[in-house]
Parts: structure tokens; C-alpha cells; sequence
């Protein structure tokens, strides 16, 4: 933007001048200076084909041909019908219907008072409680700020924010205590939801909620083998719900179209966004198992709840696009085989480096541990700012990346996680790790 010219647009930061992205084209955005940059996290995992794809841009214009918008109060729309058809179709069992929404914070706000209402049609209103994790995230709405245990985005709106109870995350690299297997570990911080659950009481829980691969706030850290299964024993055994949040990591994030297929355990709700319209309209999904939506078909016969923008028909068609692309191109197994990639080439260049702890994820989803010494384990000090710093140098190399602070408790703690197009080739990954060592090494001397 020019400096002459006065932007009335509230950003995010109110400080700086950010460059416009004029154009986009495959893994890369350019400015309005014709400076390139490589897109190493898809936004924020959000572009998973990456930038002018013309399939999804021509099923958009050709909707738009036909019709932009139907309010849902009086229609569905055929984009709809046939997107929710083909979610459902390659689906965890047992989820039957499709909520569309605008984005991953109405997904999350929609499954939370959906699990409520699901319990007033059951005659059981007492069950209001929410558990979640620490070190979560699940949006920024208030219901999803409150679900989420990042304490640094929860503080300045806790008077606001409904009481959700919140247990350790499964994150073996900093809890995992000596001795101990990585079975026996997920055991015993599954565990702790049965004890959140007795402490509260039963019959007051209505849902657990969780990512199955923790993204923004730790950095890609997926759990380990054992945890979810035990986590949905236990919700089983008491009657309570489990939400499973996939906005980041779903979408094929990970090599599959659905995160919880890799730990095998099918949720009750399910909430999808970013990669679901690749950045290209925005959408969310919330995923409803039959059980649910009978209640509320044999009950009340409709959900209180809903939004303007919903099931938009031009967002569908978009989706619809993407999902078909991903399938139909077996992006999947390249999610796979690009994610290997992506990890040995990290863990060749960075992972030796005094100043790098752990080098973890699963498929284009990777996260790396900033540490002060990576043989004690010990956090960088929250005062050096490093993972903005790590930022900004990475954005003057070229390179968009995701480096986060509070990785730990909210606080302590930087990690860089990166979530790049799912169409990245080899040697623009060995770009990606190239400017991304070269920005550490630039804020962190080896």
C-alpha cells in the first residue's frame, strides 16, 4: 500500500504497514512490490491447493451464474446437498449429517450449544459442563474462547467467558516422565477426564472437546498411540459427548481426510473448517452422528440456533471443489509422502541445533520446538520474543510461516509450525527449510 494513501481497515495489528497481496500462484503470494513468498503454513493451514487454482475458481464463478445466495431458512441449494453427501460418504461411521457454517469458531460455537440442546431433548438439562485441555484452541468466539485453554487469548475476556473445566494436553516431548511408556503416558492424561468428570459429577458433563492434533498454540503435537481410544471409553462410560475439533489438522492436514481416523475413534460432533475451502470462500462443517440428530429430529424437530451465511450456496460450491480435487487427485498420499519429506529434510538441517527441542507432526502439519537448550528442555525467555522475531525475519526471506509463543503454559515457550500446500513440491521444500533455518539462525546464533 502506499504510504500517501490512508487505510481506514481495523487490522489485526495497529502498528506497521503490511505489504497487499496482489496475486497468488501455487505455493506462492506476491506483493504489490513483486516480491514473492512462499507459502510454508497455507495462511493458517487454510491453503491446501495452494493459490489460483482454476477448478475451484471456475466452480464459483459457475454457481455465481446461477444463483449467490438462498437464505437456508427457505432453501437448500444443490452445492449444499452434494457436499454434505460426500463428507458423509468418506466419514468416520456413524456421523450421518453435515451443519455448514462460515468458519471454524461457528463450528466449534454450533457443536458446543448442539451438545446442549441434544441433552434438553434427552430430558437430562442439567448437563451443562464442558471439559476441555490446556493448551487448546478452538476459536475465538466466546463459547470457543472458553472451550480453548490458551490463557494468554482467554484472560482479557474471562469475565465473559462460561466455567469449562480443563485437563493436561497429551504432550509426551515436555510430560512424558522418565521410565514411563508412551502407553502407560496417554493413559494416565486420558485418565484425567474420568477424575474431571467424577469431580463435577456425571450427570452436570455434557461433552469433552479436543484436537486430535493440537495445532496453533503447541505446534502440531499429535497424540500418542492409546490416548483417544481411552478418552472415548470414557466418554462412553458416562454418557458424555466427545467433540473432536479439526479445523486445523482435518481436511487431509495429516495424509487423512479425517485427523481421527488415525487414532481410529469415531466423535459424536465434529468441527471442520480451513482446508474444507482451502481459503478459496469461507466454510466450516460441523459433522452430527445419527444419535444426535434424531434426538433433535424426534424431539424438538429443530436446532435453536444458525447463522445468516450458512450452507452459503457460492462457499459450497467452492468446498465441493476442494474435497473432489483432494480425492480425486489422491492428494492424500501425497499429504504422505510430501510430509516425510518435509519432517527428514527439518530434522537434517535443524536437528542438530542447539536451540531446536523437537521436530514433531504428522503429514504437512509440522511443528518445531524452540528451546534455550535442547538437552535440559529448557524455554527460551518470554522476554526475547522470539517466535516474532522468527516471524519477521522469515517474512523478509520470503517465507510465510506460523511461529507462535506460549507453547508451554500460554507464556513460556516458541514454536514455528508450518502446514504448507498440500501440491508443494520437493525443492520448494528444500526452500522452505532453507530460508526457515536461515531466519532461526538469524534471531538464534548455533
Amino acid at each position: 500500500m502506499s504510504k500517501s494513501l490512508s487505510s481506514h481497515v481495523f487490522h489485526r495489528h495497529c502498528h506497521g504497514e503490511k505489504p497487499v497481496a496482489v496475486s497468488g500462484q501455487g505455493c506462492y503470494i506476491t506483493d504489490h512490490r513483486g516480491k514473492q513468498y512462499l507459502d510454508g503454513s497455507g495462511g493458517a493451514a487454510v491453503s491446501c491447493l495452494g493459490h489460483g487454482d482454476r477448478d475451484v475458481t471456475n466452480a464459483m464463478k459457475a454457481q455465481l451464474d446461477q444463483i449467490a445466495f438462498a437464505h437456508t431458512g427457505f432453501f437448500t441449494s444443490e452445492p449444499a446437498e452434494q457436499l454434505a453427501r460426500v463428507l458423509i460418504q468418506h466419514a468416520p461411521a456413524g456421523l450421518d449429517r453435515v451443519y455448514l457454517v462460515s468458519g471454524g469458531s461457528e463450528a466449534v460455537e454450533s457443536a458446543l450449544k448442539l451438545a446442549r440442546q441434544y441433552f434438553i431433548e434427552l430430558g437430562q438439562p442439567q448437563r451443562s459442563r464442558v471439559i476441555a485441555r490446556r493448551q487448546s484452541y478452538h476459536g475465538n468466539t466466546l463459547g470457543a474462547l472458553a472451550a480453548g485453554g490458551n490463557q494468554w487469548r482467554r484472560q482479557p475476556f474471562l469475565p465473559l467467558l462460561v466455567e469449562v473445566s480443563h485437563i493436561s494436553p497429551c504432550y509426551a516431548y515436555r510430560d512424558q516422565q522418565r521410565g514411563e511408556t508412551e502407553l502407560d503416558y496417554g493413559l494416565r492424561v486420558a485418565n484425567e477426564l474420568e477424575q474431571e468428570i467424577l469431580t463435577l459429577g456425571a450427570d452436570n458433563v455434557m461433552a469433552f472437546v479436543a484436537e486430535p492434533v493440537v495445532g496453533a498454540t503447541m505446534g502440531a503435537v499429535p497424540a500418542v498411540a492409546g490416548y483417544f481410544s481411552r478418552i472415548r471409553e470414557i466418554c462412553d462410560q458416562y454418557g458424555v459427548l466427545l467433540i473432536l475439533d479439526e479445523v486445523m489438522c482435518g481436511m487431509g492436514r495429516i495424509g487423512k481426510l479425517f485427523a481421527c481416523e488415525q487414532d481410529m475413534v469415531v466423535p459424536d460432533l465434529l468441527c471442520m473448517a480451513k482446508g474444507l475451502g482451502a481459503g478459496y470462500q469461507p466454510i466450516g462443517a460441523m459433522l452430527v452422528s445419527n444419535k444426535i440428530y434424531q434426538a433433535v429430529a424426534q424431539g424438538s424437530g429443530f436446532f435453536q440456533h444458525g447463522y445468516t451465511y450458512m450452507a452459503h450456496p457460492v462457499a459450497c460450491a467452492a468446498a465441493l471443489a476442494v474435497t473432489r480435487k483432494i480425492l480425486d487427485e489422491d492428494l492424500l498420499k501425497q499429504v504422505v509422502l510430501r510430509g516425510e519429506y518435509l519432517h527428514s529434510a527439518l530434522s537434517d538441517v535443524l536437528g542438530g541445533h542447539s536451540n531446536v527441542g523437537d521436530i514433531r507432526g504428522l503429514g504437512l502439519f509440522q511443528g518445531i520446538e524452540l528451546v534455550a537448550d535442547r538437552h535440559t528442555k529448557a524455554p527460551l525467555s518470554s522476554n526475547l520474543g522470539t517466535a516474532g522475531k522468527v516471524k519477521k525475519a522469515a517474512f523478509e526471506a520470503g517465507l510465510i510461516c506460523y511461529p507462535m509463543a506460549g507453547t508451554i503454559d500460554g507464556m513460556q515457550g516458541d514454536h514455528i509450525l508450518l502446514a504448507p500446500p498440500f501440491i508443494i513440491s520437493e525443492a520448494q521444500i528444500d526452500e522452505l527449510v532453507a530460508k526457515l533455518s536461515q531466519s532461526i539462525n538469524k534471531v538464534l546464533v548455533n
